[in-house]
């Protein structure tokens, strides 16, 4: 998952964007109204998490923009105005949650959980495929019955392929939604991490490399049938 963290507080900003990373979630900081236009306009970003007293355009603004893109980003909003009309004019402008300072990181966290997961629609909270279970909300991993311990940029790179149930995930896109805005395009982490990941997980192996494609979790090829590339 990667968030869009919207807060003109410097040392708040970063010590959720340290915490959200601890869980796994990738997290971009925006100081102003305008850099959170900016940021939006050229990522790609799984939820919105906005301060609605910003410098440059609010986060009421930044709200009606995502609202008028028909992304469908859900908007979770954070912020000191904690009366019930400041509540009900940030649900009109389209948040989908709202979260009022001070709060615990842990419940910013399970909010953000949960609306990853009422975006999906459909998708489980504990997510099964190919003989792997990956559960989100508890960071844990089982293949069978074996638990497997990943370090957070694997279960972060895990969930996105586990998310996309057999599809074909590009190096680009895990690179967007695993890491944040200061990974370097050009880096070689991704192919380091899943094959990092590869190991964790044991053999047979199942994430699949698709040359000039990406990577898959596919389940293990049958004997005597030809399997995919998973170098």
């Amino acid at each position: 998952m990667r968030v869009l963290i919207v807060e003109d507080e410097p040392y708040l900003a970063e010590a959720v964007r340290d915490g959200l990373r601890l869980e796994a979630i990738a997290a971009d900081i925006a100081g102003d109204g305008d850099t959170a236009l900016e940021l939006l306009s050229v990522n790609v970003y799984d939820i919105a998490v906005l301060d609605r007293d910003v410098p440059g355009r609010s986060g009421d603004e930044i709200a009606a923009h995502i609202v008028a893109s028909g992304s469908g980003m859900p908007i979770l909003m954070l912020t000191a105005a904690d009366r019930l009309d400041d509540k009900a004019s940030g649900f009109e402008l389209g948040a989908d949650d709202y979260l009022t300072k001070p709060f615990d990181l842990r419940e910013l966290v399970l909010r953000l959980r949960a609306l990853d997961r009422r975006r999906a629609h459909i998708r489980p909270p504990v997510r099964e495929f190919a003989g792997l279970r990956v559960d989100p909300f508890r960071r844990e991993v089982y293949r069978g019955d074996r638990y497997i311990a990943l370090t957070r940029k694997q279960f972060a790179v895990l969930e996105v392929l586990a998310s996309a149930e057999g599809g074909v995930v590009s190096a680009e896109e895990l690179l967007e939604r695993a890491w944040d805005e200061n990974a370097d395009p050009f880096t070689n982490a991704v192919r380091i991490t899943v094959s990092a990941l590869r190991k964790r997980l044991g053999e047979p192996s199942i994430i699949a490399t698709v040359p000039g494609a990406g990577y898959r979790i596919a389940p293990p090829p049958q004997p005597g049938r030809p399997g995919a590339d998973r170098e």
